[in-house]
């Protein structure tokens, strides 16, 4: 569902603000203000006017975190938080409200460089390891159930992104060419989206 109220521009505020404290890659300010659109904001023209018209949140985050660097939008910022995507040009700001049952997570794993991120940027953040193959192992730390088991391709940004079940606390184990690494993770409301301090080297 998507929603635009007078709570939105807070949001957008404290997400540009979590977002600025990141080093570069993942950084975002916001596109420089332009002259106020007159007449009430219309969700689906926002979505419409950045070739998003016709998709959910999910449908959303899969598009743009797959995305070629080089087609990647450099006029929209796009937020991902636990409970919904916050997007944002210069003149117009849109809540897409997120499944309450899911949590995304995008892992950028790494072996000589990494930054500092919470909510994953799908328009700036990238990570060092595209378009490489990897092993993705996730535990549910709780009941020992295998969530993600999967070799995968990480996307153009370095980035790659899991749906996971809510308020789950686990460990994440990538590999790639005989390097392994572990982090853990949880999926509650408070939680980062984005996990870029996972580690490759040689166990």
């Amino acid at each position: 569902m998507v929603r635009q109220n007078g709570g939105v521009r807070r949001f957008l505020v404290a997400a540009t603000a979590a977002l600025s404290l990141a080093l570069v890659g993942c950084s975002a300010a916001a596109p420089e203000a332009g002259p106020a659109r007159t007449g009430s904001a219309d969700p689906s023209a926002f979505l419409n006017e950045h070739d998003l018209g016709g998709m959910d949140g999910e449908q959303i985050i899969d598009h743009l975190d797959r995305l070629p660097v080089a087609e990647r939008p450099t006029d929209l910022v796009a937020s991902v938080h636990a409970d919904q995507l916050l997007l944002a040009d210069a003149e117009q700001e849109v809540v897409v409200r997120l499944d309450d049952d899911r949590f995304y997570l995008s892992i950028a794993p790494y072996v000589d460089q990494t930054h500092e991120c919470f909510f994953h940027s799908l328009t700036t953040c990238r990570g060092e390891l595209a378009n490489q193959e990897i092993g993705v192992r996730i535990v549910d730390d709780a009941t020992g159930d295998l969530v993600v088991d999967e070799q995968v391709t990480t996307f153009d940004n370095g980035f790659v992104g899991f749906w996971l079940p809510r308020d789950v606390r686990g460990t994440i184990e990538v590999t790639l060419d005989g390097l392994t690494g572990q982090r853990s993770f949880s999926s509650s409301d408070d939680d980062a989206t984005c996990l870029t301090t996972l580690r490759l080297d040689e166990s």
